[in-house]
């Protein structure tokens, strides 16, 4: 029997994968997930052996029960190419203890490049399969690298547009000139007076509103969503988890059947979801740490059983991590439910109208393999001066989140199990505070953006990447900004409706 979707609010059941990730988001304003997770069905002996493009394959043809063969190594094959600068996409690296999974060697130098660069060869063909006849609008709120990872997926597809939202004073310098300068004549980026969450329930609120969706139908325009909560951009992930322990396997750095660790800088808890993905399909993953920042939404929810988003925003050096509402737990809270749709979408609107739900025993009990931890902005740099020092490996901030709660978390449990430390950027997208964290902040005096990437290169002996080279130069194409309230209106501009 082919794997179908469901809403995680219950209001629709039996979706094709083609048709999920069309719709992004179900009817209800739920998540669509798969009514079970599949379980591996080759070999890790095997596994060790394939390619990044061939691991691909064998974890999304699983999930993707409705696209042939052929169909889907076509999507790998054109997402997964030269536009990486590594053969491997997804290398590891062994540095002080634990190992490093590099998932910023796409063309924006971020992990969301890993899934984005498939998404829109995905949307295409679920686009065909269904029929599609209007122009699909990709709709998107972004805290610094979704944005341009899906604008640079999108850019010239034909028969789609994209619209991503931004937080005007939210993300990094690099980050906004790689938004703002993005060609393709089906692109645009707008900057929001806000926050992030306030751009991602800006755009929640879009999907939610019948006469608008109504209305852009008339016009020829369907709905679609390049964030996280796209099932279609959630497999892909995945995908490198697995690929991942297939290495450390071939490498002999695990034994058959070990057990591993994985350390994820967590923000809207898309990428650590795909790591417990990974696990229910037979991955060993033995723990999974959800690595916060200041904004420890997350860490309060996995130390408490609270989920409350009712507290001050704190602007951080990591700034894809700045979130309060994460919208991929919903999928675990709706598991720990044992699949409730009723259930979830109680908790869902509990926060919605308090700011804060709480979780049952039984749920915490089903989240067990999740343990939470933090660092300060002091301990972010703190880590990323001491890997420096100690290894000449450079990380960004977020990274540096990862690795001083890893560190906190051996300490205090003793726990030696082998980790993986996902690495989720290039240290040149957040040049000016990785410069700070290894060099002091009187190096930053007087420079602008890149001059300071010039001087973290040359005290590093790092190469800057082509994706922040080509910045450089670039024209800005992208001006406009807008209220939280005229998101809508500003959607229709552009639009020409």
């Amino acid at each position: 029997m082919r794997l179908t979707y469901q809403s995680t609010r219950g209001g629709e059941s039996g979706v094709t994968a083609s048709m999920a990730i069309l719709q992004g988001l179900a009817k209800d304003g739920g998540l669509f997930m798969p009514v079970e997770i599949p379980k591996l069905d080759v070999s890790f002996e095997t596994l060790s052996g394939l390619t990044y493009q061939e691991t691909a394959y064998e974890v999304m043809k699983l999930f993707f029960a409705d696209f042939t063969e052929e169909e889907l190594k076509s999507c790998i094959s054109k997402a997964y190419d030269s536009k990486f600068d590594t053969g491997e996409i997804a290398p590891l690296a062994k540095v002080d203890g634990a190992y490093y999974l590099e998932l910023y060697h796409g063309s924006t130098i971020a992990f969301k490049d890993m899934a984005l660069s498939i998404l829109p060869h995905l949307m295409t063909v679920s686009a065909k399969k269904n029929k599609a006849d209007k122009e699909i609008v990709i709709l998107t709120a972004t805290s610094g690298d979704t944005g341009k990872a899906a604008m640079a997926g999108f850019a010239d597809v034909p028969g789609t547009r994209i619209i991503v939202f931004y937080p005007k004073d939210g993300v990094s310098r690099i980050q906004e000139l790689q938004m703002r300068t993005q060609k393709g004549d089906n692109t645009s980026v707008v900057a929001i007076r806000g926050n992030f969450d306030d751009a991602q329930t800006g755009v929640k609120r879009l999907f939610g509103n019948q006469a608008l969706k109504e209305e852009l139908v008339s016009k020829g325009f369907q709905l679609s969503s390049a964030n996280s909560i796209n099932i279609g951009r959630l497999v892909p992930q995945v995908v490198y988890y697995v690929y991942a322990y297939a290495r450390l396997l071939a490498n002999q750095e695990l034994e058959q059947g070990e057990e591993i660790n994985v350390v994820v800088p967590t923000g809207n808890f898309g990428n650590i979801l795909a790591a417990y993905f990974a696990k229910k399909m037979g991955l060993p993953i033995k723990t999974l740490v959800c690595a916060s920042n200041e904004n420890k939404v997350l860490y309060d929810f996995f130390t408490t059983g609270t989920y409350d988003k009712r507290r001050e925003f704190i602007l951080t050096s990591s700034p894809s991590m700045d979130i309060l509402i994460s919208s991929n737990l919903e999928r675990l809270i709706y598991l720990s439910t044992g699949c409730d749709g009723a259930a979830n979408a109680a908790f869902m609107q509990e926060l919605a109208e308090k700011g804060s739900y709480t979780i049952t025993p039984a749920m915490r009990e089903f989240m067990s393999d999740f343990t939470g931890g933090f660092a300060t902005q002091k301990e972010n740099a703190a880590a990323i001066k001491n890997i420096f020092d100690r290894a000449g490996y450079l990380i960004d901030t977020h990274t540096g989140v990862a690795a001083a709660v890893y560190k906190h978390y051996r300490a205090s449990t003793g726990d030696t199990a082998k980790t993986v430390i996902v690495s989720t950027a290039s240290p040149y997208k957040f040049s000016g505070s990785v410069m700070e964290a290894i060099a002091g902040s009187e190096e930053l005096v007087g420079r602008d953006e890149f001059q300071i990437v010039d001087d973290l290169s040359r005290f590093t002996g790092t190469a800057i990447p082509a994706a922040v080279e080509e910045i450089r130069s670039a024209p800005v194409l992208h001006n406009l900004e807008c209220d939280v309230e005229k998101m809508e209106e500003t959607v229709k501009n552009l639009l020409g409706i």
